[in-house]
């Protein structure tokens, strides 16, 4: 009963028509931010931080948690449309979202990432007012064995998942995790892999190489191979979904809830593990009639899932923000920065000290949620639209708008010649037949990856059976080998089934 008192106040610090104002304008500036690659959420978040001098603290907070679920919201825009994904977190949704877009069905499948995010987003924000001390204590338990074996399992699914065989996923993930080596090595500081390039000191950028294998070699592959015909993109149909679209994504929704909310409490990558384990589980217990729609026409349930694990990994955020002061993104550590401004100093007693402004925010993120829906649901036919536009002048448009983007990200040549670069090698991949998302995966993923596992080699002494000595790494490990292993074993034995 205390903590819907509290939310009651929260409500009503919240309500009020300056902060409903501060909470409208970084939904808008979000949604807006999240349709350019490279100008994220955490860089528009530190742009803002000296207006933190100007503005009272609850204000600004709730300014800036706009900004960063908005930015989710409308990554997907651009995701559907034009297979440019606006943020890391929207990639997955280009998967499927930009094929249900080519073959005419873009309004369904950005009316299902808007409902989603909304779904996923109200029910994070319900468990975080109601559990957030108790899910930061579990997350502070887990060590650097257990986080490395969630990024081992979110490498096998993805790898054995997507592409036409698991041996192409695998090739394109070690392409992704040799990106990742490149730069300086997190633990010793040594320079490594970047013959002599300055520019490869710091690594190579996520958004992109996303931007160059999705974006750039979608309109590369279509100017080669498909280019010759003046038609727009695709045959116009509805801007809404249909029953059957709604009775297969409301259980994605659920899903991807319950798969993205756990990882935003814990610092293991963000919302890449949840949206791609959120894609794999979906295309692993799609019907059978609707497993063909996978990577080609586009299934509806491979937008739904990911996007509502995206968001409710984003407001998850927020519970070891608020509890423990551990920031598990780069908004968050910003969010961090900007309380700090402010002499307020998050942690275990910050529901205390200042319970006003924490209590606002949470009932914030309820209000932030109805308005990013309202914002969006009516904007979808807008978007549609864009897809009228013949397929030249669209994929010229794309190009110039993903140059813009990267350039806009370190104003560097080098970056736009990496960028063509990696969309070329995105159309030999697309030939042949290696899907592209593993490569991703790996880059985000690997140099997290290897720094804990080295971390828990170093906790074991030496000793690599610590990964099994620990029953949560153990219980992770044993999934892996069962993602990798049941289904040969099973495809074996529905064999020699038939074969009888």
């Amino acid at each position: 009963m205390d903590t819907l008192n509290q939310l009651l106040g929260g409500f009503a610090t919240a309500g009020t028509p300056i902060n409903l104002l501060w909470a409208f304008a970084g939904c808008a500036l979000g949604t807006a931010i999240g349709v350019l690659p490279g100008l994220g959420p955490a860089v528009t978040v530190a742009m803002l931080l000296p207006i933190t001098g100007q503005v009272e603290p609850t204000a600004s907070m709730i300014f800036f948690a706009g900004i960063y679920y908005g930015a989710m919201y409308g990554g997907s825009t651009t995701s559907i449309l034009l297979n440019t994904p606006g943020e890391t977190g929207t990639m997955v949704t280009a998967l499927e979202g930009f094929k249900m877009a080519k073959s005419g069905r873009a309004g369904a499948a950005l009316a299902s990432a808007a409902i989603g995010s909304f779904v996923a987003g109200s029910i994070a924000t319900i468990l975080v007012t109601l559990f957030a001390p108790v899910l930061a204590q579990f997350a502070v338990q887990l060590g650097p064995p257990e986080y490395f074996c969630l990024m081992l399992l979110a490498f096998t699914t993805v790898s054995a998942v997507l592409g036409q065989s698991t041996l192409r996923g695998l090739t394109a993930l070690f392409f992704g995790l040799a990106l990742g080596l490149i730069g300086i090595d997190q633990i010793t500081a040594q320079v490594r892999y970047t013959a002599g390039v300055l520019e490869f000191m710091d690594g190579i950028e996520v958004v992109l190489v996303a931007v160059g294998l999705f974006a750039v070699a979608e309109a590369l592959y279509n100017a080669l191979y498909e280019g010759r015909s003046e038609a727009s993109m695709n045959k116009m149909t509805k801007a809404h979904m249909t029953r059957s679209e709604w009775r297969r994504s409301w259980p994605a929704w659920l899903r991807g809830t319950a798969i993205g909310f756990p990882f935003g409490t814990i610092p293991a990558g963000g919302t890449e593990i949840p949206t791609f384990l959120s894609y794999a589980t979906e295309r692993k217990l799609a019907s059978p009639e609707h497993q063909a729609e996978f990577g080609s026409t586009g299934a509806i349930e491979g937008v739904a899932g990911p996007e509502a694990a995206n968001n409710a990994a984003v407001t998850a955020t927020l519970v070891p923000l608020l509890t423990l002061g551990i920031p598990t993104s780069v908004t968050a550590a910003i969010l961090l920065s900007a309380l700090q401004n402010y002499g307020i100093n998050a942690g275990p007693q910050l529901f205390q000290t200042s319970s006003a402004l924490v209590w606002a925010l949470i009932a914030s993120l309820y209000i932030g949620n109805v308005m990013l829906l309202v914002l969006n649901l009516p904007l979808v036919g807008l978007w549609v639209k864009l897809l009228k536009i013949p397929r030249p002048q669209l994929y010229a448009g794309i190009l110039i708008f993903a140059t813009v983007g990267v350039y806009g990200m370190r104003q560097s040549a080098f970056d736009l010649f990496l960028m063509y670069g990696l969309g070329l090698l995105g159309v030999v991949m697309r030939r042949y037949d290696f899907p592209t998302a593993p490569v991703i995966v790996g880059l985000i993923l690997g140099p997290m990856a290897e720094a804990q596992m080295r971390n828990a080699v170093s906790i074991g002494e030496g000793n690599w059976m610590v990964f099994l000595q620990r029953p949560m790494s153990a219980t992770l490990l044993a999934v892996v080998v069962l993602v990798l292993v049941l289904p040969r074993l099973l495809a074996r034995l529905q064999g020699a089934g038939t074969a009888k």
